[in-house]
């Protein structure tokens, strides 16, 4: 690399990119363009500075040592390119409202904020954990700008962003006295995983009681832990301590979920945002083979129950 050689920012930011998510399909997708764009940008910039930054091969994606070394000094000159061009935009604050449903919200949920206010440190984040059906009543009455929920019933607007599966969880000592009502704890009567266990469980003739009701999934997830009842779960957010007891009870398979967004704002700015979130969500949902398997595995024992 020269002296007088400029960077193309454009590039820069697509090695960042490719750099933090380690994957070029994930990397297109946050930056709304093709894996043939962003490749072609990444071995522009490479030909500039006269290195390989990114070492690439079938099933691995990750930083050359001059990449490494690169990559600090590539974020930087983001940030004070995006401050230049700030200071002479007029101040105009931003805020975002976010419903994410708390049946659905898990572990990407901070590097789904962090990406935000990546991608916009201005922006004000407002979020919302409430059950599905609540959040798409707000979405509806434009209380909030984006949700992520689980698709409610015929529901068809929105775009997908993973698929969830449930299964039933309790205590390891969790008992079950055949003949006797099934101990369920719940948030409310309006939530829809709630709804799917109930209709599953009438279908199979297994008489049920409402042993514990709380404000939200986390007072659910403390009663289960506690062992009073057991309820329905997302496999990737089952409470600490408990395990999936669907099969050992003779408990009905349940239904996958479709987990979705919902936006109708349409300006560059927030299709730019709605991108980040969509990014992150779907980075958290792509499982590594060794999780993988083990789902596999808990899908066919409740499925053969």
């Amino acid at each position: 690399m020269t002296d007088m050689t400029t960077l193309d920012v454009d590039a820069v930011k697509t090695f960042v990119t490719i750099a933090n998510l380690k994957s070029f399909t994930r990397a297109a997708e946050t930056l709304g363009t093709t894996q043939g764009a962003i490749s072609v940008k990444l071995k522009r910039l490479e030909s500039q500075l006269g290195h390989r930054l990114i070492e690439r091969t079938p099933r691995l994606v990750r930083l050359s040592a001059q990449g490494a070394a690169f990559l600090a000094p590539a974020q930087e000159l983001l940030a004070a390119h995006d401050r230049a061009v700030a200071a002479l935009s007029p101040v105009r604050p931003r805020r975002f409202s976010l419903g994410i449903a708390t049946h659905v919200g898990g572990a990407e949920v901070p590097t789904l904020l962090a990406r935000l206010h990546a991608h916009d440190p201005a922006l004000t984040i407002e979020v919302r954990l409430e059950d599905s059906r609540d959040l798409l009543d707000a979405f509806d009455r434009g209380e909030i700008d984006a949700a992520i929920i689980r698709r409610e019933d015929d529901r068809r607007d929105g775009e997908m962003l993973a698929t969830d599966h449930y299964g039933w969880f309790a205590t390891p000592d969790f008992v079950h006295r055949a003949g006797e009502p099934l101990r369920l704890a719940a948030s409310s009567p309006s939530c829809g995983v709630l709804n799917i266990a109930t209709r599953a469980l009438s279908a199979a003739d297994i008489p049920w009681t409402e042993s514990f009701l709380g404000c939200g999934s986390f007072a659910v997830a403390d009663a289960v832990a506690a062992g009073l009842a057991t309820s329905v779960f997302s496999r990737r957010l089952a409470p600490a301590g408990t395990i999936e007891v669907g099969r050992r009870l003779g408990l009905p398979a349940l239904p996958p979920s479709e987990i979705m967004l919902l936006s109708a704002l349409s300006d560059a700015k927030s299709r730019a945002v709605l991108k980040t979130i969509v990014g992150a969500f779907r980075e958290h949902h792509r499982m590594p083979a060794n999780r993988a398997a083990e789902d596999i595995q808990t899908v066919t024992e409740v499925v053969g129950s």
